[in-house]
Protein backbone atom coordinates (compact mmCIF):
# COMPACT_ATOMS: atom_id res chain seq x y z
CA UNK A 1 0.00 0.00 0.00
CA UNK A 2 1.23 3.48 -0.85
CA UNK A 3 2.33 5.80 1.93
CA UNK A 4 0.31 8.96 2.37
CA UNK A 5 -0.53 11.89 4.61
CA UNK A 6 -4.10 12.97 5.29
CA UNK A 7 -5.98 16.24 5.54
CA UNK A 8 -9.31 16.11 7.37
CA UNK A 9 -11.31 19.28 6.74
CA UNK A 10 -13.23 20.07 9.90
CA UNK A 11 -13.97 23.78 9.70
CA UNK A 12 -16.79 25.77 8.21
CA UNK A 13 -19.64 27.72 9.72
CA UNK A 14 -22.33 24.98 9.36
CA UNK A 15 -24.91 27.67 8.64
CA UNK A 16 -27.53 25.15 7.47
CA UNK A 17 -27.13 23.44 10.85
CA UNK A 18 -27.58 26.62 12.84
CA UNK A 19 -23.85 27.09 13.38
CA UNK A 20 -23.24 23.97 15.49
CA UNK A 21 -19.77 22.45 15.58
CA UNK A 22 -20.64 19.98 12.83
CA UNK A 23 -17.53 17.75 13.06
CA UNK A 24 -18.40 17.11 16.72
CA UNK A 25 -21.93 15.85 15.93
CA UNK A 26 -22.40 12.26 17.05
CA UNK A 27 -23.62 9.47 14.82
CA UNK A 28 -23.90 6.07 16.44
CA UNK A 29 -21.85 7.20 19.43
CA UNK A 30 -18.97 8.52 17.31
CA UNK A 31 -18.33 12.10 16.23
CA UNK A 32 -18.04 12.94 12.56
CA UNK A 33 -14.39 13.93 12.98
CA UNK A 34 -13.64 10.63 14.77
CA UNK A 35 -15.17 8.75 11.83
CA UNK A 36 -12.99 10.70 9.38
CA UNK A 37 -9.88 10.06 11.48
CA UNK A 38 -10.67 6.34 11.50
CA UNK A 39 -10.93 6.37 7.69
CA UNK A 40 -7.42 7.84 7.36
CA UNK A 41 -5.88 5.87 10.22
CA UNK A 42 -3.20 4.49 7.87
CA UNK A 43 -1.72 7.92 7.16
CA UNK A 44 1.86 8.71 8.12
CA UNK A 45 0.69 12.13 9.28
CA UNK A 46 -2.84 13.42 9.80
CA UNK A 47 -3.69 17.11 9.82
CA UNK A 48 -7.12 18.34 10.89
CA UNK A 49 -7.88 21.73 9.40
CA UNK A 50 -10.30 23.60 11.62
CA UNK A 51 -10.63 25.01 15.11
CA UNK A 52 -8.82 23.44 18.06
CA UNK A 53 -10.71 20.49 19.51
CA UNK A 54 -10.04 17.54 21.79
CA UNK A 55 -8.30 15.25 19.28
CA UNK A 56 -5.74 12.46 19.55
CA UNK A 57 -2.22 13.64 20.40
CA UNK A 58 -0.77 12.36 17.12
CA UNK A 59 -3.05 14.62 15.05
CA UNK A 60 -1.75 18.01 13.93
CA UNK A 61 -4.28 20.85 13.94
CA UNK A 62 -4.10 23.94 11.76
CA UNK A 63 -6.56 26.48 10.38
CA UNK A 64 -7.07 28.06 7.01
CA UNK A 65 -6.22 31.68 6.48
CA UNK A 66 -8.29 33.68 6.50
CA UNK A 67 -10.63 31.73 8.78
CA UNK A 68 -13.76 30.85 6.83
CA UNK A 69 -11.80 30.97 3.56
CA UNK A 70 -13.46 27.76 2.36
CA UNK A 71 -12.33 24.23 1.57
CA UNK A 72 -9.67 25.15 -0.98
CA UNK A 73 -8.05 27.51 1.55
CA UNK A 74 -8.25 24.72 4.13
CA UNK A 75 -6.53 22.29 1.78
CA UNK A 76 -3.74 24.77 1.07
CA UNK A 77 -3.24 25.38 4.80
CA UNK A 78 -3.07 21.65 5.43
CA UNK A 79 -0.67 21.06 2.53
CA UNK A 80 1.88 23.23 4.32
CA UNK A 81 1.93 20.62 7.12
CA UNK A 82 2.44 17.43 5.08
CA UNK A 83 5.40 15.91 3.28
CA UNK A 84 4.22 12.65 1.67
CA UNK A 85 3.98 12.40 -2.12
CA UNK A 86 0.28 11.58 -1.78
CA UNK A 87 -2.31 13.30 0.38
CA UNK A 88 -5.81 12.03 1.09
CA UNK A 89 -8.28 14.88 1.48
CA UNK A 90 -11.43 14.02 3.41
CA UNK A 91 -14.24 16.24 4.64
CA UNK A 92 -15.27 15.44 8.20
CA UNK A 93 -18.95 15.57 7.24
CA UNK A 94 -18.80 12.40 5.09
CA UNK A 95 -19.62 9.81 7.78
CA UNK A 96 -19.70 6.75 5.53
CA UNK A 97 -16.23 7.05 4.02
CA UNK A 98 -14.26 4.18 5.56
CA UNK A 99 -10.68 3.05 5.64
CA UNK A 100 -11.61 0.62 2.86
CA UNK A 101 -12.67 3.55 0.67
CA UNK A 102 -9.37 5.31 1.36
CA UNK A 103 -7.51 2.13 0.41
CA UNK A 104 -9.53 1.99 -2.81
CA UNK A 105 -8.43 5.55 -3.63
CA UNK A 106 -4.80 4.65 -2.96
CA UNK A 107 -4.93 1.43 -4.99
CA UNK A 108 -6.40 3.34 -7.92
CA UNK A 109 -3.74 6.04 -7.54
CA UNK A 110 -1.07 3.36 -7.67
CA UNK A 111 -2.43 1.86 -10.89
CA UNK A 112 -2.96 5.32 -12.45
CA UNK A 113 0.28 6.92 -11.29
CA UNK A 114 0.45 9.26 -14.28
CA UNK A 115 -2.66 11.05 -13.06
CA UNK A 116 -2.64 13.84 -10.47
CA UNK A 117 -5.61 12.66 -8.42
CA UNK A 118 -8.29 10.06 -7.80
CA UNK A 119 -11.74 11.07 -6.54
CA UNK A 120 -15.04 9.44 -5.89
CA UNK A 121 -17.97 10.52 -8.03
CA UNK A 122 -21.54 10.31 -6.73
CA UNK A 123 -24.68 8.89 -8.34
CA UNK A 124 -25.34 12.25 -10.03
CA UNK A 125 -21.86 12.38 -11.57
CA UNK A 126 -20.50 15.01 -9.19
CA UNK A 127 -16.87 14.65 -8.21
CA UNK A 128 -16.27 14.43 -4.51
CA UNK A 129 -13.16 16.60 -4.32
CA UNK A 130 -13.19 16.18 -0.54
CA UNK A 131 -13.07 12.38 -0.74
CA UNK A 132 -10.00 12.05 -2.89
CA UNK A 133 -6.28 11.41 -3.05
CA UNK A 134 -3.97 13.93 -4.69
CA UNK A 135 -0.36 14.10 -5.68
CA UNK A 136 0.92 16.64 -3.16
CA UNK A 137 3.19 18.41 -5.66
CA UNK A 138 0.42 18.63 -8.27
CA UNK A 139 -1.98 20.08 -5.70
CA UNK A 140 0.61 22.65 -4.56
CA UNK A 141 1.25 23.63 -8.18
CA UNK A 142 -2.49 24.01 -8.76
CA UNK A 143 -2.74 26.28 -5.72
CA UNK A 144 0.16 28.39 -7.00
CA UNK A 145 -1.54 28.74 -10.41
CA UNK A 146 -4.84 29.70 -8.79
CA UNK A 147 -3.27 32.50 -6.77
CA UNK A 148 -5.90 34.02 -4.48
CA UNK A 149 -7.24 31.04 -2.59
CA UNK A 150 -9.65 32.92 -0.29
CA UNK A 151 -13.16 31.76 -1.14
CA UNK A 152 -11.98 29.55 -4.02
CA UNK A 153 -13.84 26.33 -4.66
CA UNK A 154 -12.25 22.90 -4.77
CA UNK A 155 -13.41 22.67 -8.37
CA UNK A 156 -11.40 25.75 -9.31
CA UNK A 157 -8.38 24.50 -7.34
CA UNK A 158 -8.40 21.10 -9.04
CA UNK A 159 -9.61 21.94 -12.56
CA UNK A 160 -6.10 21.77 -14.03
CA UNK A 161 -5.38 18.32 -12.56
CA UNK A 162 -5.71 15.02 -14.42
CA UNK A 163 -8.14 12.99 -12.38
CA UNK A 164 -9.41 9.42 -12.29
CA UNK A 165 -12.98 8.92 -11.05
CA UNK A 166 -14.32 6.03 -8.97
CA UNK A 167 -18.06 5.52 -8.88
CA UNK A 168 -19.52 5.58 -5.38
CA UNK A 169 -23.01 4.97 -4.05
CA UNK A 170 -25.24 7.61 -2.50
CA UNK A 171 -24.64 6.35 1.04
CA UNK A 172 -20.88 6.69 0.84
CA UNK A 173 -21.14 10.22 -0.56
CA UNK A 174 -23.85 11.40 1.87
CA UNK A 175 -22.58 14.56 3.50
CA UNK A 176 -24.18 15.99 6.61
CA UNK A 177 -24.90 19.55 5.52
CA UNK A 178 -28.46 19.83 6.89
CA UNK A 179 -30.41 18.36 9.81
CA UNK A 180 -32.22 16.23 7.23
CA UNK A 181 -28.87 14.80 6.13
CA UNK A 182 -27.91 14.09 9.76
CA UNK A 183 -31.24 12.35 10.34
CA UNK A 184 -30.76 10.26 7.18
CA UNK A 185 -27.24 9.27 8.28
CA UNK A 186 -28.57 8.19 11.67
CA UNK A 187 -31.30 6.13 9.98
CA UNK A 188 -28.71 4.40 7.79
CA UNK A 189 -26.61 3.56 10.83
CA UNK A 190 -29.63 2.05 12.58
CA UNK A 191 -30.33 -0.10 9.52
CA UNK A 192 -26.77 -1.44 9.35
Amino acid sequence: MLRYDALVLAGGAALRLGGVDKPMLRLGGTTLVERALAAVAGADRTVVVGPARDLPADVTVTSEYPPGGGPAAAVVAGLAMVSADLVVVLAADLPFVTRGHVEQLLETAETHSRHDAVAFVDDDGRRQHLAAVYGSAALRDAADRLGDIDGASMRSLTESLTLVEIEADSVMTLDCDTWGDVARAREILEEQ
